[in-house]
């Protein structure tokens, strides 16, 4: 029995709330096409993000920079027809909002009415604030995203941790107050020290959700493709992988080849 079976209710930005409200931790994962973002809707996460990870995992760009809008689409729409519970958030891809809150408001509203997912994540603080609150301001709701911001790759150099010195942890809490004070709704805490991730959590009354940002946060979010092994290039401290798909598949389309060449498939009983 899938978990998803006993708990049939939408997950709206209201119900994510109540959930930090009495405790109980959101799951999160991503997804980019019809087919998995089924079974992941089907096994109970609460929220699918229609990451711009698309980029690296779908599309084998070294970084999330090259993925466009008009993808960003195609894979939002293709999951958001499979998904019948979990809450639908779609990433607005680099270059899309940063620095014109005009162009900003203008793809968010292709995404939300081209895909009809429930929300975009935006990457970033007070530097993005005026797209935010334009976004906001047509009634769309808005995930944050804070700490390692991968769109910002090449003015960081690097993927390392994050605001592990005080000027930056403490940009980084303000920017999460900003953020819950725009009206954002949730906010994305990625690859920062436990500690920092615990504080936001506590600072703001909106729920937070790391990705290599600690246990006290208010869930956690995975790549999905990582989480399965089918990606084994990937590997993080924060990463757990729950499979190895990498090998089973492997394995499976091997047999298949095997049986091709020695004409084992297809057998009497799998012809016409």
């Amino acid at each position: 029995m899938s978990v998803a079976q006993g708990r049939t209710k939408k997950v709206t930005t209201h119900v994510l709330s109540e959930m930090k409200m009495r405790g109980e931790k959101i799951a999160m994962l991503t997804a980019y096409d019809y087919s998995l973002a089924k079974i992941v809707d089907n096994a109970g996460v609460d929220v699918i993000l229609v990451g711009d990870s698309a980029s690296n995992v779908m599309a084998g760009w070294e970084t999330t920079l090259p993925i466009t809008l008009d993808q960003m689409i195609y894979h939002g729409a293709s999951v958001v027809r499979a998904v019948h519970r979990s809450l639908v958030v779609v990433d607005m891809p680099f270059g899309t909002y940063q620095g014109n809150s005009k162009e900003a408001l203008t793809s968010a509203i292709r995404i939300m009415k081209e895909t009809a997912a429930d929300a975009v994540k935006l990457e970033g603080g007070s530097e993005i604030l005026e797209s935010i609150n334009r976004i906001l301001s047509a009634g769309i709701p808005v995930m944050g995203h804070l700490g390692l911001t991968p769109q910002s790759i090449h003015k960081f150099g690097t993927y390392t941790v994050r605001a592990k010195q005080e000027e930056e942890a403490k940009k980084l809490v303000e920017d999460a107050k900003l953020l819950e004070e725009a009206g954002c709704f949730a906010i994305v805490l990625e690859k920062i020290p436990a500690g920092l991730g615990a504080v936001v959590a506590q600072e703001v009354k909106i729920p937070v959700i790391g990705i290599g940002a600690g246990n006290q946060v208010d869930g956690q979010v995975l790549v999905l493709h990582d989480m399965l092994g089918i990606n084994q290039e990937f590997s993080p401290r924060f990463l757990r992988r729950y499979h190895n798909l990498f090998a089973e598949i492997t394995g499976a389309v091997g047999n298949y080849v095997e049986d091709v060449k020695s004409v084992d498939f297809p057998s009497e009983r799998e012809q016409y």
